[in-house]
C-alpha cells in the first residue's frame, strides 16, 4: 500500500489557482496519473447547509457524513485538514497517484505558488517550501525568484515540473 504524494497549490486570492488546476488535472491525467484535488479554505463555513439532514447528522456527532446523488457521493469529516491529512492520504493509497491541495498556505506540504502582478509579494520570497512560482509575469518582476519561475499558462510545463518533483521524491508522502 503506497501513500500518494501531495503538493499544495498556493497563492493569494485571485492569483489563478483554480484556473491552473482546471488545466493541470487533465494534463496530468493524460499522462496516466490519477489525481485527487482537495480545496482548502481558511475561511470557516459550514460543510453542510444549515438545517439540512446532513448538517443535523454532523451536529449529532457523526464521524463521517455522506451525501449521495445519482452524480456521485460526497463524504465529509468535521475535522481540520491538518488533523486528517495523514489518514486521508492513507485512505487514498493505491486509489490515486497524486493529491493536489488548492490553498493551505500554512500547511506542511511542499508548495507550488501561483502568482500574478498586482497582488501581494510572492510567498516564495519567505517560504522555502515553495518549490516554484507559477506566473505569466515577466521574469524581472520576480527578481531573485525568477530562477524558480514556470509559466502558469503552460499546463504542459507545470505538469513537467510536478512529475520532476514526484521523481525527486520532493512531494509530501514520498
Amino acid at each position: 500500500m503506497s501513500v500518494p504524494p501531495a503538493l499544495a497549490v498556493v497563492g493569494w486570492s485571485g492569483a489563478g489557482k483554480t484556473t491552473l488546476l482546471e488545466r493541470l488535472v487533465p494534463e496530468l491525467s493524460a499522462r496516466g496519473l490519477r489525481v485527487a484535488v482537495v480545496k482548502h479554505s481558511s475561511d470557516t463555513h459550514p460543510l453542510h447547509r444549515p438545517g439540512s439532514d446532513t448538517a443535523r447528522f454532523q451536529i449529532a456527532g457523526a464521524a463521517l457524513v455522506g451525501f449521495a446523488t445519482p452524480e456521485g457521493v460526497q463524504l465529509t469529516r468535521a475535522e481540520p485538514l491538518a488533523d486528517t491529512l495523514g489518514p486521508l492520504l492513507a485512505q487514498l493509497a493505491d486509489t490515486v497517484d497524486l493529491v493536489l491541495v488548492e490553498g493551505w498556505k500554512d500547511g506542511p506540504l511542499p508548495k507550488l505558488e501561483v502568482w500574478r502582478e498586482g497582488l501581494q509579494a510572492p510567498l516564495a520570497a519567505t517560504r522555502p517550501e515553495v518549490l516554484a512560482v507559477l506566473t505569466d509575469a515577466p521574469a524581472h518582476a520576480l527578481g531573485p525568484l525568477a530562477a524558480r519561475r514556470v509559466a502558469a499558462s503552460d499546463a504542459r510545463a507545470v505538469a513537467d515540473l510536478v512529475l520532476a518533483t514526484l521523481k525527486r521524491g520532493s512531494a509530501h508522502g514520498r
